[in-house]
């Protein structure tokens, strides 16, 4: 028998000073079994980093159906009309992974998380250097695994950018850190 995911309620408050952006957001997140907490949790805050695009567009964030179905975002902004605007993924993907969301997306967002992000980005990088709409941003992994020991299946959440400073709460623990653009 499969085992089946584990749904998460979230509340989510996102306090974006540098957009100037502030909303809460009500949030089901259901996590594959194969998935860890940290996964989870830097699915949490590419949200919260994202979300000031919700005032650009005229679409919805949403996460996409995760570990289970391979070549789906994470996360995607998408208008009304389907065109997917910000595909977004949390991770180390492959460079075959990355060329097939930068052809079906008009941005390419990448939150790498894990210890293994350089030697990563060193195998990688060459290969996907080319893609003009690709993004990657690296999240410290201490601050991850801070995070990923306070979730419950119910979270209260917060995300605040100021000056390109992040402070993420999940559970009572705040951890500040800033993110750093790998490309």
């Amino acid at each position: 028998m499969a085992l089946s995911a584990t749904v998460f309620k979230v509340e989510l408050g996102v306090s974006d000073i540098d957009h100037g952006y502030y909303a809460d957001h009500t949030l089901t997140v259901a996590r594959h079994p194969s998935e860890t907490d940290e996964r989870m949790v830097v699915r949490l805050l590419a949200f919260g980093l994202r979300a000031h695009r919700l005032s650009d567009v005229d679409g919805e964030l949403a996460f996409g159906a995760g570990l289970s179905t391979p070549g789906v975002p994470d996360l995607r902004l998408a208008d009304y009309t389907g065109r997917i605007l910000e595909w977004i993924n949390v991770g180390q993907p492959d460079e075959r992974a990355l060329s097939k969301a930068a052809s079906q997306a008009d941005q390419v967002l990448l939150f790498p998380f894990a210890a293994g992000v350089a030697t990563w980005w060193r195998t990688v990088r060459p290969k996907v250097g080319r893609l003009a709409n690709l993004s990657v941003v690296q999240i410290p992994h201490p601050p991850v695994q801070q995070l990923a020991q306070t979730v419950d299946r119910r979270v209260s959440a917060q995300v605040m950018v100021m000056e390109g400073l992040v402070t993420m709460t999940v559970g009572g623990v705040d951890v500040t850190f800033t993110p750093e653009p790998l490309e």
